[in-house]
């Protein structure tokens, strides 16, 4: 096959490959921001931690338990969504009514002792974890070769995304979470359990951080830091969609992560800051960011 522009279409494809997979990570973590910031109004610093705990879940419950990558993939973010349950109720409930900023340092401060205490316990060089055998090996398609477990990674945080927005959009829950952020008190008196509802929509944006932890375990070590590295990154995905926007968290992180790949390509000093270039214009341009509500 002729070159693509200049470049072997082997490299152009290969790194829109690995956009579109950072891209689907991306997507997972800013909507799990996205959801606990839309429905509690909490910049959750933690998450990046979180994340991590979700992909030290999986080697745990391979290692210790004998628990296989199809059952950590449902049991580690189960796990690790009930820890963010204990957060909201314990310590992040504790701090309602006050300004928002003490719920930022509070999460930030969560973050540094948790990744703290596994780089005490196992280090900072990280642990490898292998792709389930199902998913071993790849396809060669003639202009590049598509391994299956990226594939599967890139198809499992669409799903997953799409799931969300119907959940959050189109059924009642979903319903009763939008109006809870909206008129707490007045749900509280159609018989709501407005809190019960706040702990349970924290601890699955936690759970979608958990998910993207599982799904990041065999293609990246296993390590303490491994979501410092990139909660950063994902901040500025959500700054651009939109802060609280489900659609504008997948939609931008899905297509942010197929711009830095193809970055790499023509421009490869320029990857590491194309998203917050891109942030910068867009909080110049709209400061409510692409899908957000200027109100």
């Amino acid at each position: 096959m002729t070159d693509l522009l200049g470049f072997p279409p082997q490299v152009l494809f290969g790194q829109l490959l690995l956009g579109l997979i950072n891209g689907a990570f991306y997507a997972v973590l800013s909507l799990g921001l996205a959801v606990i910031f839309g429905l509690l109004n909490i910049v959750n610093f933690a998450h990046g931690a979180l994340y991590m705990l979700g992909a030290f879940a999986t080697a745990g419950l391979t290692t210790y338990f004998g628990i296989g990558y199809w059952g950590a993939l449902i049991l580690a973010p189960l796990i690790v969504g009930a820890i963010g349950m204990l957060i909201e109720r314990f310590l992040l409930r504790r701090l309602s009514g006050v300004d928002h900023l003490y719920g930022l340092l509070l999460t930030f401060g969560l973050a540094l002792v948790i990744e703290g205490s596994f780089v005490k316990l196992f280090g900072s060089s990280g642990l490898p974890y292998a792709p389930p055998p199902q998913l071993m090996g790849g396809v060669n398609l003639g202009f590049m070769f598509l391994p299956w477990y990226r594939g599967w990674v890139v198809l499992a945080a669409v799903v997953m995304c799409l799931v969300t927005w119907y959940i959050f959009e189109k059924t009642k829950i979903g319903a009763y979470l939008r109006a809870g952020t909206e008129n707490p008190k007045l749900l509280q008196a159609f018989g709501v359990n407005v809190p019960l509802l706040t702990t349970l929509a924290y601890g699955y944006g936690v759970a979608l951080a958990a998910f993207a932890g599982v799904l990041a375990a065999p293609i990246t070590q296993v390590s303490p830091l491994m979501g410092s590295n990139l909660i950063i990154v994902v901040f500025a995905v959500v700054v651009i969609g939109g802060m609280g926007s489900i659609m504008g968290a997948i939609v931008t992180g899905l297509s942010m992560g197929v711009i830095e790949g193809l970055t790499k390509v023509f421009w490869p000093e320029a990857s590491a800051t194309v998203i917050f270039a891109v942030m910068a214009i867009v909080l110049v341009l709209r400061p409510a960011g692409l899908f957000g509500n200027a109100t």
